[in-house]
């Protein structure tokens, strides 16, 4: 924005300068006085001043347009280009790429991008979307507006169309196993010799995400101190990478279990440097189906196979285990997020009652004891 205040005449200089989106050349405007042909003194009037200009050029353009018609799905391609050139993985920008097309091409692709509105977004994402959850009408208008970011850098339009939206989000309790159920699972996941069972152990003992387990390598693993550095991940689409989630590389303690299992898949290894072994389905991102069927299975509730990292977070949070530990161990950088399991562990009100005595309870200790009287006889 080229608005200046020049101290010798006490007032504003205001320039606005935009290329073509089709030839890129350049058209510049530049103005010291108001429409009055008086000095622009203050810079709310040198603002107004400025937007005036822009909305002027971009009507030049439009007149004097003599290429065919900027549309929003010729735009798209450039957009995803764009992202697969910046430090976005494949993933990240497959994600950009089936989210745009699913649900703006059908309804944009046919118009010229500028002539998109704020109302047209907002009634996508509350109208069109409005069977979706806040966090998933979040996202796609985050992809959104991220792509009309990039076309008002590029020239294609003055101004993003996509408004200010808020989403009552909540901090929806994950499904999570309880430390009985998570034994009784592991148990029959060895009974059965399911081939998942090691995979199972070991998430549910470290809270390593699925790309962590995956990528995890014997180098990585000391089974004297009974560490494990997590430093690498994979995913379908981006392959190994020298990077987990969240960035940081850390260490996970092993548990007294994992580790005579770990010592025992050591001695099975053979040749190869991964931990853990591939059964079925997991190389094609099928770990949480067969994880469902085998809950359903021994009629334990089903989840999803994340779930078994938040089961382990409020398992080691019910047991004592300080919070700042588990967010260390489990890879956390947000305390938002971890006070969802923290409420899911019930360590946040654990002891609150007590010491709350209302009422005599000796007529209710009274009728309990005659209840089990008649139970006996």
């Amino acid at each position: 924005m080229g608005i200046k205040y020049l101290e010798n005449t006490e007032s504003f200089e205001v320039l606005a300068s935009k290329r073509h989106p089709v030839t890129r050349q350049a058209k510049t405007l530049k103005r010291r006085c108001n429409d009055k042909g008086e000095p622009i003194k203050s810079r709310a009037e040198a603002q107004r001043i400025f937007n005036a200009m822009m909305i002027e050029i971009n009507d030049s353009f439009k007149v004097a347009q003599k290429s065919p018609r900027t549309l929003y799905r010729d735009v798209l391609p450039k957009f995803y280009d764009v992202l697969e050139l910046s430090d976005f993985s494949r993933k990240t920008v497959e994600n950009y790429r089936l989210c745009l097309n699913a649900h703006t091409l059908s309804l944009w692709g046919h118009r010229e991008i500028d002539s998109i509105r704020s109302e047209e977004v907002r009634h996508l994402i509350k109208s069109t979307l409005s069977e979706r959850s806040p966090s998933q009408q979040k996202n796609v208008l985050k992809f959104i507006r991220k792509f009309f970011q990039f076309a008002v850098e590029e020239g294609y339009l003055a101004k993003s169309p996509v408004p200010l939206m808020q989403f009552r989000m909540g901090d929806k309790i994950k499904k999570v196993l309880t430390e009985t159920q998570l034994r009784y699972f592991l148990d029959k996941a060895k009974e059965f010799q399911s081939p998942w069972y090691p995979v199972w152990v070991t998430a549910v003992y470290t809270g390593l995400r699925n790309g962590e387990l995956f990528a995890l390598t014997w180098d990585k693993v000391d089974l004297e101190n009974r560490k494990i550095v997590v430093s690498s991940a994979w995913n379908s689409k981006d392959g190994f990478k020298d990077l987990t989630k969240s960035g940081v590389d850390r260490v996970a303690e092993i548990a007294p279990p994992l580790l005579a299992m770990l010592k025992e898949l050591k001695l099975k290894s053979d040749d190869t440097n991964f931990v853990l072994p591939r059964p079925e389905g997991w190389i094609e991102g099928r770990q949480a189906e067969f994880l469902r069927y085998f809950l359903i299975g021994i009629s334990l509730p089903p989840v999803r196979f994340h779930d078994l990292r938040a089961s382990w977070a409020t398992v080691m949070l019910a047991r004592g285990i300080p919070p700042v530990k588990v967010m260390a161990m489990g890879g956390w950088k947000d305390l938002k997020t971890m006070m969802i399991y923290v409420r899911k562990s019930g360590i946040d009100i654990q002891g609150i009652t007590d010491g709350l005595i209302l009422h005599n309870t000796s007529r209710e200790l009274a009728a309990v004891l005659e209840l089990r009287k008649s139970d006996l006889s």
